[in-house]
């Protein structure tokens, strides 16, 4: 837990009422019906140990990815999986975009690893373009982080481009983190899975987290054909790290299939939707691929906003944004027309309007 610290990351909504949460990118219709009848199911099992190797988890996850079930790894969520990487890759020098999660370079940084940024512009749309390679030539790093799509702006990295710093990494032996964690609620980003098994390098994360509405139970899984990086990782985390109730929710949660179908069909309608309604309101709106919008507006908005139990992430803590900068979650239309409201009111009451 934390102690005594801010909390970086949106979801926090047990120190006052929140009636509606849009700083959290889970998905929009909550947790599978399926979901949560296994983890009732599951409660019976609770007292025994959790399996240590997520064995059915695991034989799910490779059925579903069509990757070996060697090649994968569970943890406790996907920060815990991103702190046993930093710690077992024994780099000294990272480079990361700005903005992105801010989990990549504490969990580096805390490893004993100095990170870089590469600066995404307003102006670009925070779009990672070429220019990231001269970049990374002359930071000469051990490792990349990426994330895809971004958080917070919902920017996917264009494919050739990612190919194309895939092989750089390949050709000069740096790791290359991609972290696909929204992909499943983005417009149908296509995953670089099938490109592990050629490249060693590659490391893959994902979870269930945002696509299946299970951040409480805490689950994420990486993938890479590194099985050297994953013993080593293993060692770095507790062996009953992934819970009973945690491991019942994945393996029914892979068989979702059509829960997904009908979010992303959901995003694709709410999505630009919202960021219409915010540009009406004189925001500038990032393009985005993925269940959530970044804005730019006025200082202190999400505290105005907080007071009338709504909560939005504020991103003055990301490297490359500062105060003014907002995400949002894609809801359903109900809750964002109730953003909406509340944020029109609160332009007009502050004399922005």
């Amino acid at each position: 837990m934390l102690y005594q610290t801010k909390n970086p990351h949106g979801g926090d909504v047990y120190g006052e009422e929140i009636l509606l949460d849009f700083s959290a990118n889970t998905n929009p219709l909550g947790t599978p019906p399926g979901v949560l009848a296994a983890v009732e199911e599951s409660l019976k099992e609770i007292h025994r140990y959790p399996d240590p190797y997520c064995r059915k988890l695991v034989r799910a996850i490779s059925e579903l990815e069509q990757v070996p079930e060697n090649g994968i790894l569970c943890g406790n969520g996907a920060a815990e999986l991103i702190y046993a990487y930093c710690r077992s890759i024994g780099a000294k020098r990272a480079v990361e975009l700005a903005p992105t999660f801010s989990e990549y370079s504490l969990a580096s940084e805390q490893a004993g690893c100095a990170v870089s940024r590469y600066a995404l512009s307003k102006e670009g749309n925070f779009v990672l373009d070429r220019d990231f390679l001269p970049f990374l030539d002359r930071e000469k790093p051990d490792a990349v982080f990426l994330c895809s799509p971004n958080n917070p702006t919902g920017q996917t990295v264009p494919r050739q481009l990612l190919l194309e710093i895939l092989s750089y990494c390949a050709e000069r032996g740096i790791r290359l983190f991609v972290d696909e964690c929204f992909a499943d609620l983005s417009d149908r980003q296509e995953s670089l899975k099938g490109e592990l098994a050629d490249n060693p390098q590659l490391f893959l994360l994902k979870a269930f987290t945002k696509s299946y509405g299970m951040a409480g139970l805490r689950l994420g899984y990486c993938l890479t054909s590194d099985g050297e990086l994953l013993g080593n990782m293993a060692k770095a985390v507790q062996p009953w790290n992934v819970s009973t109730p945690a491991q019942a929710a994945g393996i029914a949660a892979l068989r979702e299939r059509e829960f997904l179908e009908k979010t992303r069909r959901l995003i694709g309608i709410e999505r630009p939707w919202l960021k219409e309604q915010l540009e009406e309101l004189g925001f500038w709106v990032c393009p985005s691929q993925a269940n959530y919008l970044l804005f730019s507006g006025p200082e202190g908005l999400d505290a105005a906003l907080r007071k009338r139990g709504i909560a939005v992430r504020s991103c003055a803590n990301y490297h490359g944004l500062g105060t003014g900068w907002y995400r949002v979650a894609v809801r359903r239309r109900e809750e964002n027309e109730a953003l909406v409201q509340m944020l029109r009111e609160e332009r007009e009451r502050s004399g922005h309007g």
